[in-house]
Formats: structure tokens, C-alpha cells, sequence
């Protein structure tokens, strides 16, 4: 069987990782890339550098890595999808929900797979935690936190905290959990003089009883990226900076000595920290998209669960700028 020919669009930060992935990707052939702004960090230095979507489908595609601007993600989508060219959208899938629901139905029209790159669903910390939820091995789930924080980067210029790194939590909540957003509230801080927010606070309820905070800025020297997963029978810290998960159960073994339990609490129970494969995140996402094309068994985001990403993240931010706790419907199709 003929490997399939790749392209990708936008040679920036994500791009140029990107780059290095496809051209090594087995099955894969990456054909071409593009950029308007050229190859500025050398990504993909075998290739000529063209200079949009539409030289780069006169390549003859089979699908492509769209990592251009949020701005720009309906445009090329749409570009793709007419051209019937299956798609690998960057996170967020759009920068608003009407534009994320005509990427979403463009696709769907044309029968083309579409996927969207939450890239931490594959970090191999919330991979196992997932499928330890899904095993039973926390039983009810009761909250899930998260806090996600670090210096500003320069490259993020046209969206927020929220839809670029809050859109990371939004997804791997539901997911993890298995549940969907029913309401949020959530405050905002504007701090680094641009038009958009750098730092949210996130309360949120979920569909079967969980409860959700997450803390996401973008004014911290503290480079942090946690996940706390507390059920009836303990809680998972899952650590995605080193790809560590860590059981926390809950206390069985009763403190006997009096200095010890003023700082452990009057019972403890097993601490364990899980050893397992680390592949790394972005190669098993373009792995699993490949599969997908394939007709294979994949876990992909599709562009319906990205659609509902940006819906909870603009419930967010509407909640934050309302100062109202807002109520989310679910769109048809949430897959």
C-alpha cells in the first residue's frame, strides 16, 4: 500500500515540531509545506517552502497539518475540505463557535476525516489515568483540577489564555471523565496590556455530579501542568511536564504516633507512582490521525468534540464578562 502524502501548513512554533514528525512518520510521505512567512526556524529545510493552501493542494494531498494561526484555521479548513483533503487542525479547532460548526459540517459534507490537535489527550500520564478512571479504579469521580501556568509567550498574538491553553483542560476534563460541561463561572485578569485575558479562573460543573477548577495564566515564572483526579477511593496527580501519574489512596492505615499525625492527618494510605511507556505526545497524535485516515482504530478528537471545546471556552468567557454563572447545551453530534 502507497504511503500516504502529507502536507502542512504554518512553519511557527508548533509547526516546525510539526515538520519533524511527519518527515519521519511511518506510512507517511510529508510531500510539501507552506508558510507565507517562509521557514524562519529551518523546520523543514528539504522542502520548497510554499506559499498557500491552495499550491499546497496542487500537490495532490491526502491530508494535511494545519498549524497556521487560530484566525486563519477556518479559512484553510474550508480550503481543504472543498478540495477533499482530510484535516489535522491545531488547537483550538476555531476561534469562535460559528466558525468551529462550518469547519465541522464542511467536513462532514465531504465525508473527510477531521481531527483536532489536542495534543495532551496523548501525554502518556493522562492516557494511563484515563483508562485507570475507565477501569474503576478511582470508582465515582468527584473533581477534577487542574492548573496550568507559565511566562507569556510572544507567539500567542489572537487569542487569550482560555481558548489557547484553557481549551487543553476544557477537553481533557470531559474526556478524562467521560462527562460534559454543564455550567461554568470563571473570572478573568487582563495584565500584560494586550486586548485579551492572560490569567482564568474556572468553577465548573459536569453532567454526572463532578465538580471542575482550573487555574490557567499566563503571568507565572512557574512553568506548572497539573491534573488532580479525586474520587471515592483516592486521587490521581497526573504531572505532564515529566509524564508522571501518581496514586494518592485514601487512608486506611491508622496513625498511631501523635507528632507524625499533626502533619499526615490521623490515617494514611499507599502512595505509588506508576512506571510506563513515555512515546512522545505529538508523534502518537499524528499516529493516531494516520490510523483514522486508514479506517483504523484511532482515538482522535473529532472536529464535533473540538467544536464543544470552544463552546465551554466561550461560555468562560462569557461568564467572566457577564459575572454569571452560564449554563451550557450541548450541539448535536458531540462525537
Amino acid at each position: 500500500m502507497a504511503n500516504l502524502r502529507a502536507g502542512l501548513i504554518g512553519l511557527g512554533m508548533m509547526g516546525r515540531h510539526h515538520a519533524r514528525v511527519l518527515d519521519s512518520l511511518e506510512g507517511v510521505d510529508l510531500v510539501a509545506v507552506a508558510d507565507p512567512g517562509g521557514d524562519r526556524f529551518g523546520a523543514a529545510p528539504s522542502y520548497p517552502v510554499l506559499r498557500s493552501v491552495e499550491e499546497l493542494i496542487s500537490c495532490g494531498l491526502d491530508y494535511c497539518m494545519v498549524a497556521v494561526p487560530t484566525g486563519s484555521h477556518e479559512e484553510v479548513a474550508l480550503a481543504l475540505a472543498s478540495a477533499g483533503v482530510h484535516a489535522l487542525v491545531e488547537k483550538p479547532l476555531s476561534h469562535d463557535v460559528d466558525s468551529a460548526t462550518r469547519i465541522a459540517e464542511a467536513f462532514e459534507t465531504e465525508n473527510l476525516v477531521g481531527g483536532v490537535g489536542h495534543i495532551e489527550r496523548y501525554n502518556a500520564s493522562l492516557q494511563q489515568a484515563r483508562m485507570r478512571v475507565e477501569n474503576g479504579d478511582l470508582g465515582e469521580i468527584f473533581q477534577i483540577s487542574t492548573r496550568r501556568q507559565g511566562p507569556f509567550p510572544g507567539r500567542i498574538a489572537d487569542v487569550g489564555v482560555v481558548k489557547d491553553l484553557g481549551t487543553h483542560d476544557i477537553d481533557i476534563t470531559s474526556w478524562i471523565s467521560g462527562q460534559e460541561y454543564k455550567a461554568v463561572s470563571s473570572q478573568t485578569v487582563h495584565k500584560s496590556g494586550r486586548d485579551h485575558e492572560d490569567l482564568v479562573a474556572i468553577l465548573g460543573s459536569m453532567s454526572r455530579g463532578a465538580v471542575t477548577s482550573h487555574l490557567v495564566n499566563w503571568l507565572s515564572p512557574l512553568k506548572e501542568r497539573t491534573i488532580a483526579i479525586t474520587g471515592e477511593r483516592g486521587t490521581f496527580v497526573a504531572d505532564t511536564l515529566t509524564a508522571d501519574l501518581t496514586y494518592f489512596a485514601n487512608g486506611k492505615v491508622q496513625t498511631m504516633w501523635d507528632e507524625i499525625s499533626r502533619f499526615r492527618g490521623v490515617s494514611e494510605g499507599d502512595v505509588v507512582r506508576y512506571a510506563f511507556p513515555k512515546p512522545e505526545p505529538l508523534r502518537v497524535e499524528h499516529e493516531n490521525f494516520r490510523d483514522a485516515i486508514l479506517g483504523k482504530q484511532n482515538d482522535i478528537v473529532s472536529f464535533r468534540r473540538g467544536l464543544k471545546t470552544v463552546q465551554v471556552a466561550e461560555a468562560v468567557l462569557e461568564s467572566a464578562n457577564q459575572g454569571v454563572t452560564v449554563s451550557i447545551q450541548s450541539p448535536p453530534h458531540v462525537g
